[in-house]
């Protein structure tokens, strides 16, 4: 039986071990944020993922855990680095699920603008959600406070009502997230009719999540339909953040959906974001790409560059922002 000296011992170095994962991250999504700005408007988006992957990837390789790949860039024969089921990290220390967006956001970068980020969520192993070929979610992302409150079948207009009469304010003094997108015109004009202002994102929406459940963007929340690999990367800013995702998966064809039943996916399911990560210890980085309203994005100044990063993790509730000044010279995320 361990004594009460070695049990101590053993928390210490676990909260030293967690405490150097949380700034590993980070330092993984400085990498990938900061190479791939170097396209930045070029106009080409594979080129922004290729830089991202590239500069993300050898950094994960030199962290102490053994990770597994659940959220990538697609299955292996699609993407030849960071793909689903890639092992990561040096093998060593705890096991945990990985789920990486090198840029949320890479026709964000290609054209030069804003909101895109590099996103890393960590869980420990086999507290993931994995969507398999669900490719779509239906979506809505409040605040914590206002979860009790809303219903992910109820009209956009009712949910608008509850959410402002829990927070004694107008309708009209809401903002609600939503993805630029034609499936989404019947949404907006719902929205448009019940009075409430929308903040368009151009594309990809884990940034329009973590906005919704933080005070100090204006969002309110966040509706629509997206992808679930971001619905799962949300869910990991979610569980740190105390905010709420209520989803149901979508099928695009019949194709898809015999897809999803056969792999034993129930699509009348609501899920919490405690069904897409149920982990009790999990972690969340990002770094901007493009100025945004999350995070400013890579500026490169005379003989440094600078980077602001968010770094949060559930268990400890502690949310922090980093400003990050690298020395192109001698920085191994500049020059790995």
């Amino acid at each position: 039986m361990a004594t009460e000296t070695q049990r101590r011992t053993r928390e210490k170095l676990g909260a030293e071990s967690d405490r150097n994962l949380a700034l590993e991250l980070v330092r993984a999504t400085e990498a990938a944020a900061i190479s791939c700005s170097r396209y930045m408007g070029f106009g080409d988006k594979n080129q922004v993922d290729a830089a991202a992957v590239d500069a993300m990837r050898p950094v994960l390789g030199t962290v102490r855990m053994n990770g597994v790949v659940v959220i990538g860039e697609g299955e292996k024969d699609e993407a030849p680095m960071l793909y689903n089921g890639e092992r990561v990290g040096d093998g060593s220390g705890p096991e945990w699920d990985i789920a990486v967006d090198p840029v949320d956001g890479t026709t964000l970068t290609a054209k030069s603008l804003p909101d895109a980020v590099s996103i890393i969520g960590v869980s420990p192993r086999g507290t993931m959600f994995s969507p398999g070929p669900a490719v779509y979610m239906q979506k809505l992302v409040v605040p914590g406070h206002a979860a009790h409150d809303v219903d992910l079948d109820a009209p956009i207009a009712d949910n608008l009502l509850r959410i402002a009469a829990a927070t004694d304010r107008a309708v009209s003094d809401l903002t609600v997230c939503v993805l630029d997108r034609a499936r989404h015109a019947e949404l907006v004009t719902a929205i448009r009719a019940a009075g409430a202002r929308i903040r368009f994102l151009l594309d990809g929406d884990v940034a329009g999540a973590i906005m919704a459940v933080t005070p100090s963007t204006g969002v309110d929340l966040l509706v629509g339909v997206g992808g679930t690999p971001e619905g799962v990367l949300a869910a990991c800013a979610l569980r740190c953040l105390g905010g709420e995702m209520f989803g149901r998966l979508i099928a695009r064809s019949d194709s898809e959906r015999a897809a999803i039943l056969d792999a034993g996916f129930d699509l009348d399911r609501t899920l919490t974001t405690t069904d897409l990560v149920s982990g009790d210890n999990v972690f969340f980085a990002a770094t901007g790409v493009t100025d945004g309203s999350l995070l400013r994005g890579v500026r490169f100044e005379s003989h440094r560059i600078v980077t602001q990063s968010l770094s949060m993790r559930s268990r400890s509730g502690t949310i922090r922002l980093i400003e990050g000044r690298h020395d192109p010279e001698r920085s191994f995320l500049v020059n790995p």
